[in-house]
């Protein structure tokens, strides 16, 4: 099956996707921030560059895209019907250096929290952030589950 766009259209498109300042992180970021936590952003000597740090909780935060961190029962990870092997292997690259990442700060003494795309939707949004407020001010819980 061929693609419904052009090539030009399709570089176009995906051009623009993003790696850092996505809607999604920007929504927690700004939620975060307006609830009085500071935090650094993209810290280049952390493993995976973690899209937020708080050094003085000895946390990171990843916020992940459904699709290209391949969320395991999401209805937003949905394999591609065009190119399957070429975006199975680099989706699988991604999950893959996410685990390795994260067992590397974990063993450097940090927390890791992940929120997915899916958990900032409407319905769950704000459930979502108050979870992830409340488990980065309780320093003993050490997961965000959502």
């Amino acid at each position: 099956m061929a693609d419904v766009h052009t090539p030009s259209t399709r570089s176009f498109n995906m051009s623009r996707i993003r790696g850092k300042d996505t809607k999604p992180e920007m929504l927690v970021r700004q939620y975060l921030h307006g609830r009085g936590l500071r935090y650094r952003l993209h810290v280049k000597g952390l493993p995976g560059k973690p899209d937020m740090v708080f050094p003085g909780l000895r946390t990171v935060i990843f916020v992940h895209g459904c699709f290209w961190h391949q969320h395991e029962g999401c209805r937003y990870f949905v394999v591609p019907k065009t190119r399957t092997e070429f975006w199975m292997e680099k989706i699988g690259r991604n999950v893959t250096n996410d685990e390795r990442q994260q067992t590397e700060l974990k063993n450097q003494g940090w927390r890791v929290l992940v929120v997915w795309e899916c958990e900032l939707r409407p319905p769950h949004r704000e459930r979502t952030l108050e979870r992830l407020f409340y488990s980065l001010t309780a320093p003993e819980s050490d997961e965000l589950e959502c």
